[in-house]
C-alpha cells in the first residue's frame, strides 16, 4: 500500500505517485502534507535542509487546492534560482501529468522573455517564477496576481541572502490581502523572522532535524591548513581519489573564479559556477558536471542552490559558511540514495572553535585528518600506475613500435628500464603535487614544517595565483603556445629543463595560441634568456625576452587570456623535455614531433 493515501490525499494524485515510485513520505511531507490540507487556508512554515522532500511537501496539497476548473492563476511559487525553478515546475507537472486542466509555467531571467509571455497567455493555475522576472511580467501586464490565493517561498533565506527583499515586497503588493503564505527554508535568520511578522498570521510550522544531522551516511572531516596552502591541500586531496566527485564552496565569485582557474591550468578537471557567469554558460558548466566530463566543481553557495547532482563523493568547504546552519545544506548534497560521503573542511589553524560549535549546534561528530604527503601521492601514483600496465590489453601494434626501435633499450637491464619508467611517473608528479613540504598546521598557528614560508610562496607560483607579488619575480614572453602542442605541466618541464632551473622557480603561466607568458623567480633568472638564444621548433627561431607589461591572469579566465586550459575531466600527462638535445620531444603526452634544438 502507498503509505502517501494516508495523508489525505486524493487517489489520482496517490496514483500518480505510484508510476513515478513515490511510496513512504519523508519527515517533512509526512508532517506538512495533512496539515496544509486539513488546516486550509493557514499560513505555514517549514523548516527543513535541502534532499528532504520540501517539493512533494508544499507541491502536492497545492495541486489538491486548486481548482482546476478555474482558469485565473491562483498559486504562486518564488524560488531563488532559475536552476531551482526549472526542478520544482518539472516535479509538479510530473505529479499533474494525469490532469490536462491544471498548467503550470516556470519563469526566470536568462531566457527569452516573449516566449514566457506567450506561455503565460495560456490559462495557468500555477506559476513558478524567479523574483526579478516575476517584476518584469508584471510591469509589462503580462501576469496577474490578483487572484493568487496561495504564496509559496521556497528557500526563503537564500533569496534574501540574494537582495530580494525588496522585489518580494514588491511582488506580494500585487496579490489578495487575504491570500495565504507558505514558507519554506534551511535556516532561520532575523530577515526570515521579518517576514513571518509582516505577512503571516499565526502560522502553522513543521520543523524537520533541525537540531541535528539527519543524514549519518556522510562523515565529517576538516584538515587545519594555512590560507595560503588550502588549494596545494586539496589538489592532493584530488590526486590521491581520483574518482572523487565533489563540490567545492566558496564565499566569493571572484575566489571561485580564481581556483577553478588555476586548477584548470594545472591539468585537473575543475570548473567554476558563480553568479557572474551567463545562463548559457551556468548550463554548459552542469551539463559538463553531471556527464562526468570534470571532477570537481567550484561554487557560491547561492550558486548552487536548485543543482541536484547524484553520486557525489564529497562535498569541501574552502571555508566554513559565516552562518554555521548552511553547513547543514551544503554537506547534504553528498551520502544521498544510501551512499556513503565526505564532507572535508579546509580551515585554519585559529578556526578549531568553529568546528567545535558546529559539532554542538548539529550534533555531529568531526574526525580530524591529515593533508596527504607527496610520499603518499608518490606510492599512489606509482601503484595505480602498475595496476594500469597490468591490466592493458597489449595492441597489435606494439610489435611493429617495438621493432622499429631497433633495440633501443636493448643495453638496458629489466630493472635499470623499470626504474626510469618509474621515475617519469616521479617525475610528473613534482608538477601535480607542487610544494613538497608538509601542509599540515597544528591548531593554534604553530607551523609542522620549518621551511613553511618558503613553501608557501613557491606554491602560490605553482598554482598561479594572479595576487601573487612575492619578493622578486621577472615576467617574460615566449614565442611557444598551445599551437606547439604544449600544456601547462609540458611547459614547466621544458623551460626548467632548459633553463637548468627548479620547476618551482616557473609561476603564473599565461599561455595563450603561439605565446606564452610567465613568471620566473629573480634569484634563478640570471642569463635566463640566453638559455634559449640558438634553439627553434619546426625550423622557427625560439625567442625569450623580459615583457613585465605582459597580461596576467585574468580572474574569469576566458579564450582570450589564454589561461583558461582545461582538462576535460582528467589531468594531462606531460611529458619531459630537454630543449637542448635535439632527440627529445617536450610534448611527450601529445605525440608531437617538434623538437627545440641548436640551428
Amino acid at each position: 500500500m502507498n503509505n502517501f493515501s494516508k495523508l489525505g490525499l486524493s487517489a489520482d494524485v496517490v496514483e500518480v505517485l505510484d508510476q513515478m515510485g513515490f511510496e513512504n513520505p519523508t519527515p517533512v511531507q509526512q508532517q506538512a502534507i495533512p496539515m496544509l490540507l486539513e488546516n486550509n487556508p493557514t499560513d505555514f512554515i517549514g523548516l527543513a535542509q535541502t534532499g528532504t522532500g520540501k517539493t512533494a511537501a508544499f507541491g502536492l496539497p497545492l495541486i489538491e487546492l486548486i481548482d482546476v476548473d478555474n482558469k485565473v492563476t491562483q498559486a504562486l511559487i518564488m524560488a531563488p534560482t532559475r536552476e531551482l525553478g526549472q526542478q520544482t515546475a518539472a516535479q509538479l507537472k510530473e505529479f499533474t501529468k494525469n490532469n490536462k486542466k491544471l498548467n503550470v509555467e516556470v519563469v526566470y531571467g536568462g531566457a527569452n522573455i516573449v516566449n514566457q509571455i506567450k506561455a503565460l497567455k495560456k490559462p495557468t493555475q500555477i506559476i513558478v517564477a524567479t523574483p526579478g522576472r516575476l517584476l518584469d511580467l508584471i510591469k509589462r501586464k503580462a501576469v496577474s496576481l490578483t487572484n493568487v490565493k496561495y504564496v509559496v517561498l521556497d528557500e526563503a533565506d537564500e533569496m534574501l541572502n540574494m537582495g530580494f527583499k525588496e522585489d518580494i515586497d514588491d511582488i506580494l503588493s500585487h496579490t489578495l490581502d487575504d491570500r495565504v503564505t507558505w514558507l519554506f527554508s534551511a535556516t532561520m535568520p532575523k530577515e526570515i523572522r521579518r517576514i513571518i511578522k509582516k505577512y503571516m498570521d499565526t502560522p502553522l510550522e513543521v520543523a524537520i532535524n533541525t537540531e541535528q544531522k539527519s543524514n549519518t551516511d556522510i562523515t565529517h572531516q576538516y584538515v587545519i591548513t594555512k590560507g595560503a596552502n588550502k588549494v596545494p591541500a586539496l589538489r592532493r586531496f584530488m590526486d590521491l581519489q581520483p574518482e572523487m566527485r565533489a563540490i567545492l564552496f566558496c564565499r566569493t565569485k571572484r575566489e571561485t573564479q580564481q581556483i577553478a582557474d588555476d586548477l584548470g591550468n594545472l591539468g585537473y578537471g575543475a570548473e567554476a559556477l558563480h553568479g557572474d557567469l551567463s545562463q548559457a554558460q551556468r548550463d554548459a558548466v552542469m551539463k559538463r558536471f553531471k556527464t562526468r566530463s570534470m571532477q570537481l566543481l567550484v561554487a557560491t553557495d547561492v550558486a548552487a542552490r536548485g543543482i541536484d547532482v547524484n553520486d557525489l563523493t564529497h562535498v569541501m568547504h574552502h571555508q566554513l559558511p559565516d552562518q554555521l546552519e548552511s553547513y547543514t545544506h551544503r554537506s547534504g548534497r553528498t551520502g544521498r540514495a544510501g551512499k556513503k560521503g565526505i564532507s572535508l573542511a579546509f580551515i585554519n589553524p585559529r578556526e578549531g572553535r568553529r568546528i567545535t560549535e558546529l559539532e554542538k549546534r548539529i550534533k555531529v561528530t568531526f574526525e580530524k585528518v591529515e593533508v596527504p604527503s607527496v610520499e603518499e601521492l608518490k606510492a599512489s601514483r606509482i601503484n595505480n600506475w602498475a595496476n594500469l600496465i597490468l591490466n592493458t590489453e597489449v595492441d597489435e601494434q606494439a610489435n611493429d613500435i617495438l621493432y622499429s626501435l631497433h633495440g633501443k633499450f636493448a643495453h638496458l637491464s629489466e630493472n635499470d628500464l623499470l626504474k626510469r619508467l618509474i621515475t617519469t611517473q616521479l617525475d610528473h608528479l613534482l608538477i601535480q603535487g607542487g610544494n613538497d613540504g608538509d601542509l599540515n598546521e597544528l591548531q593554534g598557528g604553530r607551523g609542522r614544517d620549518r621551511d613553511s614560508g618558503n613553501n608557501n610562496r613557491r606554491d602560490r607560483r605553482d598554482r598561479g595565483d594572479s595576487d601573487y607579488s612575492g619578493g622578486g619575480n621577472n615576467r617574460y614572453f615566449i614565442n611557444i603556445g598551445t599551437i606547439d602542442g604544449m600544456t601547462i605541466p609540458d611547459f614547466v618541464h621544458y623551460v626548467s629543463d632548459t633553463a637548468g632551473i627548479k620547476r618551482s622557480d616557473v609561476g603564473d603561466i599565461s599561455m595563450q595560441k603561439t605565446s606564452t607568458f610567465f613568471d620566473v623567480d629573480s634569484d634563478a633568472a640570471k642569463g635566463f634568456e640566453e638559455k634559449f638564444s640558438g634553439l627553434e621548433i619546426e625550423g622557427r627561431s625560439i625567442r625569450v625576452n623580459r615583457d613585465d607589461e605582459g597580461p596576467k591572469r585574468s580572474s574569469r579566465g576566458g579564450n582570450g587570456g589564454g589561461s583558461s586550459y582545461k582538462s576535460g575531466g582528467r589531468k594531462r600527462s606531460g611529458g619531459r623535455g630537454d630543449g637542448r638535445g635535439p632527440k627529445r620531444d617536450y610534448r611527450g603526452s601529445r605525440g608531437g614531433n617538434s623538437r627545440g634544438r641548436r640551428r
